[in-house]
């Protein structure tokens, strides 16, 4: 926009398909169209009504390239802002790509990544948060990073980002406007009123940035790492769970020897699962390395599934493994329940508990089952008290996979999610940006309680305005927002 050009470029992927879009937008969009558009009665398109679709053919030069349908959207109604012209043609890769090269031989420029959408956004047909939700939007892989990406679409975060901003400057304009004219305007006894001021947007700020952890989770999904002992049935559950034998299955204990990571959506959560080497004690080095990766996925996860073949004793191999889940969200699988079980849920609670409150203590292995240790007794009531959920399931049959489902949501996010009201901040710049101005706020409250003059607390709250003001963009430097819409896609 800021060089005068008309941009160009494929909007949908280029591969083969029933359509394809190329897409242009600039001040000589409708004039490049007409020299290459041709139609019964040789209508200019540059003559025709906004918002209109047109049939006809493109011609290079004499040449009939495709026969296509023309949108023709005018400036300031359209995407960019801009006058707009989409040329839908059948979708073959050499089809689109010589369009493309046409619209350029007749004066348009490739676009940039993500320059159409920065258009948009430079011409005020949305704000920063806006655009980036655009982003979001092509990259959502579930129902709730869908949703939340188009609520943001709608405005929920500028909306709310304005709302604060605005009485920022409103007070930040009254403490100035004091200071100018004080025969006028007194500030005796503002510092108190502005404090509760200040204490309510903070409390604003801290809800989005407590909305975070979910916002992280629904846009990328759980970090899901599977830990068993050999033989478990890991990789036969993450198979049943993928819809497809991704993962190797045999009898043979380790044949799992490396992480094996793999996307999939479970009722409208994404999972990143990984598949990782049984847990045990082996002198193979291969298989020990294996282990060791295992070991730190598990230390980075956000939601470990623990499965136990319920057909066998619990070990020492298990005690290593309730170290690992100790302290994390965590979601106990008791697999091949459809066999005969000798390791119960109520086993799995006193085994655990009992590991926790004699931790410091080394079992050897001499001593046997540690189900049926005597170190201690289940301590439900003090601070090692079981909460993690523990599953019956079996990978032949799918038992238990919707309780997996359900237990999935209600751990991370409380069951249900809504967007009606609710705001999820999923971007890692607006978290970092909304920190900055809490602490800047919080600043503002020190200020106030230690006395200091007025003059502070302009000092602080424009710190908070300016760094809100990146969240939308009005108040951010040209190469960050330029760094922005270089991640986007082409042609968006």
């Amino acid at each position: 926009m800021r060089d005068g050009a008309t941009i160009a470029a494929i909007s949908t992927a280029v591969s083969s398909a029933g359509i394809g879009i190329v897409r242009m937008s600039g001040p000589e969009a409708f004039f490049i169209a007409d020299r290459i558009y041709r139609s019964k009665g040789d209508k200019k398109l540059s003559e025709q009504r906004s918002h209109t679709i047109h049939y006809g053919y493109i011609m290079d030069q004499e040449v009939t390239v495709d026969e296509v349908l023309v949108m023709l959207m005018r400036g300031p109604h359209s995407y960019t802002g801009e006058d707009t012209v989409e040329i839908n043609c059948h979708g073959g890769v050499y089809v689109v790509k010589r369009i493309l090269e046409i619209l350029i031989e007749n004066g348009a420029r490739p676009a940039e990544p993500g320059e159409f959408t920065k258009r948009a956004f430079l011409n005020g047909r949305l704000d920063l948060s806006q655009a980036e939700a655009v982003g979001d939007l092509i990259a959502a892989q579930n129902q709730y990073a869908l949703q939340s990406s188009v609520s943001q679409l709608k405005g929920s975060i500028k909306n709310e980002i304005n709302d604060i901003r605005n009485k920022i400057i409103y007070h930040t304009a009254f403490i100035e406007t004091a200071l100018d004219d004080p025969e006028h305007i007194s500030v005796d006894g503002y510092g108190e009123e502005l404090r509760g001021v200040v204490e309510k947007m903070s409390a604003r700020i801290g809800r989005l940035l407590e909305s975070f952890n979910n916002g992280r989770l629904m846009k990328e999904g759980i970090r899901t790492v599977i830990l068993g002992r050999p033989n478990a049935g890991k990789s036969s559950l993450m198979n049943i769970l993928l819809g497809e034998d991704r993962a190797i299955v045999t009898d043979i204990a380790g044949t799992t020897r490396d992480v094996l990571e793999e996307h999939l959506n479970l009722s409208g959560i994404s999972l990143n699962i990984m598949d990782t080497a049984g847990i045990r004690e082996t002198k193979d080095i291969v298989e020990r390395i294996g282990v060791d990766r295992a070991k730190e996925q598990a230390q980075q996860a956000d939601l470990i599934l623990y499965v136990i073949d319920s057909s066998k004793d619990l070990d020492e191999n298990d005690r290593e493994i309730f170290r690992l889940i100790q302290g994390k969200k965590a979601i106990i699988l008791l697999n091949k329940s459809d066999l005969s079980m000798k390791v119960t849920k109520e086993i799995v609670r006193k085994a655990y508990v009992s590991l926790n409150v004699v931790s410091d203590i080394n079992l050897s292995k001499n001593e046997g089952n540690i189900a049926n240790s005597n170190k201690s007794d289940n301590n439900e009531n003090g601070k090692n008290a079981f909460i993690l959920p523990i599953i019956e399931v079996s990978a032949r049959s799918l038992r238990g996979i919707d309780e997996l489902e359900d237990n999935l949501k209600k751990m991370f996010f409380a069951g249900n999610l809504s967007f009606n009201n609710e705001i999820y901040i999923t971007n890692v710049r607006h978290k970092n940006e909304l920190s900055g101005a809490l602490e800047a706020l919080e600043r503002v409250k020190e200020s106030i309680d230690a006395g200091m003059p007025e003059d502070f607390y302009s000092i602080d709250l424009m710190d908070a305005y300016e760094k809100l003001g990146n969240i939308t963009g009005e108040t951010m430097g040209e190469d960050l927002v330029n760094e922005i819409f270089s991640k986007f896609c082409m042609g968006k």
